[in-house]
Protein backbone atom coordinates (compact mmCIF):
# COMPACT_ATOMS: atom_id res chain seq x y z
CA UNK A 1 0.00 0.00 0.00
CA UNK A 2 0.91 3.02 -1.14
CA UNK A 3 1.61 6.09 1.88
CA UNK A 4 -0.39 8.21 -0.72
CA UNK A 5 -3.88 9.27 0.44
CA UNK A 6 -6.76 11.88 0.39
CA UNK A 7 -10.13 12.76 1.77
CA UNK A 8 -13.12 12.91 -0.44
CA UNK A 9 -16.14 15.31 1.19
CA UNK A 10 -19.18 13.36 1.40
CA UNK A 11 -21.74 15.15 0.25
CA UNK A 12 -24.16 14.96 -2.94
CA UNK A 13 -25.33 17.81 -5.15
CA UNK A 14 -27.95 18.68 -3.85
CA UNK A 15 -26.13 19.40 -0.03
CA UNK A 16 -27.64 15.94 1.21
CA UNK A 17 -25.25 13.81 3.76
CA UNK A 18 -23.40 10.71 2.16
CA UNK A 19 -23.11 8.14 4.52
CA UNK A 20 -19.90 5.99 3.37
CA UNK A 21 -20.90 2.51 4.76
CA UNK A 22 -24.70 2.40 3.69
CA UNK A 23 -23.52 3.62 0.58
CA UNK A 24 -21.43 0.59 -0.01
CA UNK A 25 -23.87 -1.61 1.13
CA UNK A 26 -26.02 -0.66 -1.89
CA UNK A 27 -26.09 -3.73 -3.20
CA UNK A 28 -24.59 -6.68 -4.70
CA UNK A 29 -22.67 -5.97 -7.21
CA UNK A 30 -20.58 -4.07 -5.13
CA UNK A 31 -18.69 -7.16 -4.04
CA UNK A 32 -18.40 -8.70 -7.44
CA UNK A 33 -14.59 -8.15 -8.85
CA UNK A 34 -13.00 -6.00 -9.59
CA UNK A 35 -14.76 -4.27 -6.52
CA UNK A 36 -14.29 -6.35 -3.23
CA UNK A 37 -16.25 -4.93 0.06
CA UNK A 38 -14.44 -5.88 3.84
CA UNK A 39 -17.14 -5.81 6.52
CA UNK A 40 -14.56 -6.11 8.91
CA UNK A 41 -12.52 -3.19 8.03
CA UNK A 42 -15.44 -1.21 6.35
CA UNK A 43 -13.75 -0.62 3.87
CA UNK A 44 -14.37 -0.66 -0.40
CA UNK A 45 -11.50 -1.65 -2.62
CA UNK A 46 -12.26 -0.94 -6.35
CA UNK A 47 -9.68 -1.39 -9.41
CA UNK A 48 -9.83 1.34 -11.94
CA UNK A 49 -8.97 1.75 -14.86
CA UNK A 50 -7.24 5.18 -15.58
CA UNK A 51 -6.82 7.15 -19.05
CA UNK A 52 -3.06 6.94 -19.86
CA UNK A 53 -1.92 4.44 -16.87
CA UNK A 54 -1.92 1.09 -15.57
CA UNK A 55 -5.03 0.08 -14.19
CA UNK A 56 -4.88 1.46 -9.96
CA UNK A 57 -6.24 -0.27 -6.67
CA UNK A 58 -8.48 1.87 -4.66
CA UNK A 59 -9.25 1.82 -1.01
CA UNK A 60 -11.62 3.73 0.19
CA UNK A 61 -12.73 3.70 4.22
CA UNK A 62 -14.17 6.32 7.18
CA UNK A 63 -11.74 9.32 7.31
CA UNK A 64 -12.55 12.48 9.19
CA UNK A 65 -16.48 13.61 10.11
CA UNK A 66 -18.14 13.79 7.02
CA UNK A 67 -15.10 12.52 4.55
CA UNK A 68 -13.95 9.26 3.26
CA UNK A 69 -10.44 8.22 3.20
CA UNK A 70 -8.97 7.23 -0.19
CA UNK A 71 -5.86 5.35 -0.77
CA UNK A 72 -4.70 4.19 -3.27
CA UNK A 73 -2.16 0.67 -3.83
CA UNK A 74 1.23 0.65 -5.28
CA UNK A 75 3.59 3.98 -5.99
CA UNK A 76 2.63 7.77 -5.07
CA UNK A 77 0.53 9.03 -7.76
CA UNK A 78 2.03 12.65 -9.29
CA UNK A 79 -0.68 15.13 -9.46
CA UNK A 80 -2.82 14.56 -12.07
CA UNK A 81 -3.29 10.86 -11.68
CA UNK A 82 -4.04 11.88 -8.16
CA UNK A 83 -7.13 14.10 -9.15
CA UNK A 84 -7.85 11.21 -11.59
CA UNK A 85 -7.89 8.99 -8.80
CA UNK A 86 -10.10 11.01 -6.90
CA UNK A 87 -13.13 10.93 -9.41
CA UNK A 88 -13.34 7.78 -10.16
CA UNK A 89 -13.53 7.52 -6.02
CA UNK A 90 -16.33 10.19 -6.65
CA UNK A 91 -18.01 8.15 -9.80
CA UNK A 92 -18.17 5.23 -8.22
CA UNK A 93 -19.67 6.67 -4.98
CA UNK A 94 -22.46 8.57 -7.28
CA UNK A 95 -21.51 12.27 -5.72
CA UNK A 96 -22.86 13.90 -8.35
CA UNK A 97 -25.95 12.96 -7.73
CA UNK A 98 -29.12 14.63 -6.28
CA UNK A 99 -31.08 13.06 -3.99
CA UNK A 100 -32.85 15.90 -1.72
CA UNK A 101 -35.86 15.99 -3.74
CA UNK A 102 -35.82 11.97 -3.17
CA UNK A 103 -35.01 12.40 0.72
CA UNK A 104 -37.91 15.17 0.94
CA UNK A 105 -40.85 12.24 0.11
CA UNK A 106 -38.59 9.39 2.18
CA UNK A 107 -39.01 11.88 5.20
CA UNK A 108 -42.55 11.47 5.92
CA UNK A 109 -42.86 7.91 4.79
CA UNK A 110 -42.31 5.76 7.52
CA UNK A 111 -40.53 2.97 5.49
CA UNK A 112 -37.97 5.15 4.49
CA UNK A 113 -37.54 8.00 6.91
CA UNK A 114 -34.32 5.90 8.07
CA UNK A 115 -32.81 6.67 4.10
CA UNK A 116 -32.20 10.14 4.66
CA UNK A 117 -29.35 9.46 6.87
CA UNK A 118 -27.12 9.37 3.80
CA UNK A 119 -28.51 6.00 1.83
CA UNK A 120 -30.23 5.32 -1.07
CA UNK A 121 -26.76 6.05 -3.37
CA UNK A 122 -26.41 3.12 -5.93
CA UNK A 123 -22.59 2.64 -6.38
CA UNK A 124 -21.99 2.32 -10.15
CA UNK A 125 -18.76 1.05 -11.83
CA UNK A 126 -16.58 3.09 -13.76
CA UNK A 127 -17.85 2.31 -17.40
CA UNK A 128 -21.87 1.62 -18.30
CA UNK A 129 -20.41 -1.63 -20.15
CA UNK A 130 -19.32 -3.01 -16.94
CA UNK A 131 -22.05 -2.39 -15.49
CA UNK A 132 -24.52 -3.70 -18.29
CA UNK A 133 -22.30 -6.87 -18.53
CA UNK A 134 -22.52 -7.54 -14.87
CA UNK A 135 -26.47 -6.93 -14.92
CA UNK A 136 -26.55 -10.04 -17.53
CA UNK A 137 -24.63 -12.36 -15.82
CA UNK A 138 -27.34 -11.92 -13.13
CA UNK A 139 -29.98 -13.27 -15.14
CA UNK A 140 -31.82 -16.66 -14.51
CA UNK A 141 -29.06 -17.65 -12.38
CA UNK A 142 -27.85 -18.08 -8.46
CA UNK A 143 -25.53 -15.88 -6.97
CA UNK A 144 -22.61 -18.19 -7.00
CA UNK A 145 -22.79 -18.64 -10.81
CA UNK A 146 -22.78 -14.31 -11.09
CA UNK A 147 -19.40 -14.56 -8.63
CA UNK A 148 -18.45 -17.49 -11.10
CA UNK A 149 -18.86 -15.75 -14.58
CA UNK A 150 -17.56 -12.34 -13.22
CA UNK A 151 -14.40 -13.66 -11.52
CA UNK A 152 -13.18 -15.36 -14.69
CA UNK A 153 -13.84 -11.92 -16.78
CA UNK A 154 -11.55 -10.39 -14.64
CA UNK A 155 -8.88 -12.79 -13.23
CA UNK A 156 -9.00 -14.06 -16.98
CA UNK A 157 -9.55 -10.49 -18.97
CA UNK A 158 -8.68 -7.69 -16.85
CA UNK A 159 -4.81 -5.69 -16.77
CA UNK A 160 -3.51 -6.15 -14.53
CA UNK A 161 -2.28 -3.00 -11.47
CA UNK A 162 0.71 -2.50 -9.24
CA UNK A 163 -0.42 -4.99 -6.48
CA UNK A 164 -2.14 -8.16 -8.38
CA UNK A 165 -5.80 -7.10 -8.50
CA UNK A 166 -7.00 -6.74 -12.20
CA UNK A 167 -9.46 -4.34 -13.63
CA UNK A 168 -12.55 -4.99 -15.53
CA UNK A 169 -11.64 -6.00 -18.85
CA UNK A 170 -12.20 -3.82 -22.06
CA UNK A 171 -14.97 -4.56 -24.24
CA UNK A 172 -11.85 -5.16 -26.53
CA UNK A 173 -10.82 -7.87 -24.45
CA UNK A 174 -13.52 -9.51 -24.14
CA UNK A 175 -14.25 -9.66 -28.01
CA UNK A 176 -10.61 -11.40 -29.43
CA UNK A 177 -12.01 -14.25 -26.16
CA UNK A 178 -13.88 -16.88 -28.16
CA UNK A 179 -16.65 -18.76 -27.99
CA UNK A 180 -15.06 -21.16 -26.67
CA UNK A 181 -13.97 -18.87 -23.84
CA UNK A 182 -17.13 -18.09 -22.71
CA UNK A 183 -18.53 -21.69 -22.83
CA UNK A 184 -15.63 -23.57 -21.40
CA UNK A 185 -14.13 -20.87 -18.80
CA UNK A 186 -16.77 -18.49 -18.18
CA UNK A 187 -19.18 -21.05 -18.02
CA UNK A 188 -21.85 -18.73 -19.01
CA UNK A 189 -24.36 -20.98 -21.04
CA UNK A 190 -26.70 -19.17 -23.12
CA UNK A 191 -25.22 -15.70 -21.77
CA UNK A 192 -22.23 -16.27 -23.78
CA UNK A 193 -23.28 -15.41 -26.82
CA UNK A 194 -24.93 -12.24 -25.66
CA UNK A 195 -21.45 -11.48 -23.98
CA UNK A 196 -19.26 -11.81 -26.43
CA UNK A 197 -21.89 -9.98 -28.86
CA UNK A 198 -22.23 -7.02 -26.70
CA UNK A 199 -18.06 -6.79 -26.25
CA UNK A 200 -18.06 -7.12 -29.97
CA UNK A 201 -20.48 -4.33 -30.70
CA UNK A 202 -18.68 -1.95 -28.25
CA UNK A 203 -15.13 -2.60 -29.28
CA UNK A 204 -15.73 -1.97 -33.24
CA UNK A 205 -18.10 1.54 -32.22
CA UNK A 206 -21.28 -0.29 -33.35
CA UNK A 207 -22.26 0.10 -29.86
CA UNK A 208 -21.83 2.90 -27.47
CA UNK A 209 -23.07 1.83 -23.83
CA UNK A 210 -21.39 5.08 -22.26
CA UNK A 211 -24.15 7.38 -24.40
CA UNK A 212 -26.83 5.73 -22.02
CA UNK A 213 -25.00 8.10 -19.58
CA UNK A 214 -26.32 11.00 -21.42
CA UNK A 215 -29.30 12.95 -19.18
CA UNK A 216 -30.97 14.62 -22.54
CA UNK A 217 -33.08 10.91 -23.67
CA UNK A 218 -36.49 9.93 -20.99
CA UNK A 219 -36.57 7.18 -19.43
CA UNK A 220 -38.54 5.46 -21.87
CA UNK A 221 -35.94 5.93 -24.85
CA UNK A 222 -33.34 4.54 -22.11
CA UNK A 223 -35.20 1.41 -21.55
CA UNK A 224 -35.84 1.01 -25.49
CA UNK A 225 -31.95 1.49 -26.26
CA UNK A 226 -31.33 -1.27 -23.44
CA UNK A 227 -33.92 -4.10 -24.13
CA UNK A 228 -32.43 -3.51 -28.11
CA UNK A 229 -29.27 -5.39 -26.38
CA UNK A 230 -28.68 -8.54 -26.47
CA UNK A 231 -29.66 -10.43 -23.48
CA UNK A 232 -31.47 -7.24 -21.64
CA UNK A 233 -35.17 -8.02 -21.14
CA UNK A 234 -37.63 -6.31 -18.34
CA UNK A 235 -35.35 -6.94 -15.54
CA UNK A 236 -32.21 -6.30 -16.59
CA UNK A 237 -33.20 -3.46 -18.31
CA UNK A 238 -34.70 -1.95 -15.55
CA UNK A 239 -31.32 -3.28 -12.98
CA UNK A 240 -29.38 -1.31 -15.87
CA UNK A 241 -31.57 1.91 -15.46
CA UNK A 242 -31.07 2.22 -12.00
CA UNK A 243 -27.32 1.39 -12.05
CA UNK A 244 -27.43 4.30 -14.89
CA UNK A 245 -29.28 6.51 -11.99
CA UNK A 246 -32.89 6.47 -13.43
CA UNK A 247 -35.10 5.14 -10.95
CA UNK A 248 -38.79 5.25 -12.58
CA UNK A 249 -38.52 1.55 -13.13
CA UNK A 250 -39.39 -0.91 -10.29
CA UNK A 251 -36.90 -3.93 -10.33
CA UNK A 252 -39.47 -6.91 -10.26
CA UNK A 253 -37.87 -10.62 -10.51
CA UNK A 254 -37.40 -13.69 -8.63
CA UNK A 255 -35.97 -12.03 -5.70
CA UNK A 256 -37.82 -8.85 -5.54
CA UNK A 257 -41.16 -9.90 -5.50
CA UNK A 258 -40.89 -12.49 -2.18
CA UNK A 259 -38.54 -10.55 -0.21
CA UNK A 260 -41.45 -7.57 -0.52
CA UNK A 261 -44.07 -10.47 0.46
CA UNK A 262 -41.89 -11.36 3.07
CA UNK A 263 -42.13 -7.82 4.13
CA UNK A 264 -45.62 -7.65 4.33
CA UNK A 265 -46.65 -10.61 6.37
CA UNK A 266 -45.70 -13.20 3.42
CA UNK A 267 -48.66 -12.48 1.24
CA UNK A 268 -48.12 -12.29 -2.56
CA UNK A 269 -48.73 -8.68 -3.71
CA UNK A 270 -49.78 -8.35 -7.55
CA UNK A 271 -46.96 -5.91 -9.16
CA UNK A 272 -49.49 -3.69 -10.30
CA UNK A 273 -50.15 -2.95 -6.21
CA UNK A 274 -46.52 -2.81 -5.74
CA UNK A 275 -46.33 0.08 -8.33
CA UNK A 276 -49.09 1.89 -6.88
CA UNK A 277 -47.67 1.67 -3.47
CA UNK A 278 -44.27 3.76 -4.73
CA UNK A 279 -46.25 5.89 -7.23
CA UNK A 280 -45.96 8.97 -4.72
CA UNK A 281 -41.69 8.97 -5.49
CA UNK A 282 -42.47 9.72 -8.81
CA UNK A 283 -38.84 9.31 -10.76
CA UNK A 284 -37.52 7.87 -7.82
CA UNK A 285 -40.17 5.22 -6.98
CA UNK A 286 -37.68 1.93 -8.20
CA UNK A 287 -35.12 3.57 -5.59
CA UNK A 288 -37.95 3.64 -2.92
CA UNK A 289 -38.70 0.22 -4.09
CA UNK A 290 -34.88 -0.80 -3.65
CA UNK A 291 -34.04 0.38 -0.54
CA UNK A 292 -37.75 -0.74 1.36
CA UNK A 293 -36.48 -4.42 -0.32
CA UNK A 294 -32.93 -3.80 1.08
CA UNK A 295 -33.13 -2.18 4.38
CA UNK A 296 -32.41 -5.04 6.82
CA UNK A 297 -29.01 -4.85 5.07
CA UNK A 298 -27.95 -1.40 4.54
CA UNK A 299 -28.92 -0.85 8.23
CA UNK A 300 -27.73 -4.14 9.65
CA UNK A 301 -24.03 -3.03 8.48
CA UNK A 302 -24.46 1.08 9.53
Amino acid sequence: MSSWSTELELVGAGGEPVDLWRTINSHGLVDLPPTRIDAEARTLEATVRIRGARPRTIVLSEGTPGRALLRAVGPRPGARLARDLAGAAAHLLRLDEDLAGFYAIAAADPALAWATRGAGRIVRSPTVFEDVVKTICTTNCAWSATERMVGALVSNLGDEGPGGRRAFPTPAAMAVAGEAFYRDVVRAGYRGRYLLELATRSADGRLDLEALNDPEPSDDEVEQRLLALPGVGPYAAAHAMMMLGRYSRLILDSWTRPKYARLNGGKPVKDATIVRRFRRYGHWAGLAFWLVLTRDWVEENA
